[in-house]
């Protein structure tokens, strides 16, 4: 196993693996929002996990300039689940900001809930007065 910052030679296989996911992150990779989450992966601290040279798992976050990082995505593949990886990429993010506090923006409460995080808060969605939310 190896966990290492993103590169754009890693592009293809992580795009990959979020199409594996199917709908559930279509956001991520269809052709009117890939460039511009290829710009997001750019402009973020992306860290991507490699067992036997294949990418199973990546995790992104951002620096909020030392008041807080924040993990926006996380997500290992399904046949490479329940073998701690995504524990293990977010201690990677721990190891390379000690003393900072780390927060996830996250809509599978329970999974990290299962690894003894503890709830900060919640996410609101602001939505203007009068307009649909955008999806």
């Amino acid at each position: 196993m190896d966990i290492k910052r993103y590169e754009p030679k890693d592009e293809a296989a992580l795009f990959d693996l979020l199409r594996s996911e199917g709908e559930a992150w279509a956001g991520y990779f269809s052709p009117a929002t890939m460039e511009q989450y290829k710009a997001a992966l750019q402009n973020s601290i992306t860290y991507v996990l490699y067992v036997s040279n294949t990418l199973c798992g990546y995790i992104r976050v951002r620096d909020d300039d030392g008041f807080g990082i924040y993990i926006y995505d996380l997500l290992v593949n399904q046949n490479h689940r329940g073998k701690e990886y995504g524990r293990l990429v977010m201690e990677q993010v721990c190891r390379d900001f000690p003393g900072n506090t780390i927060y996830v923006m996250s809509d599978v409460d329970g999974y990290y809930e299962k690894l003894g995080y503890r709830r900060e808060g919640t996410v609101f969605e602001v939505i203007a007065k009068g307009q649909p939310p955008v999806k």
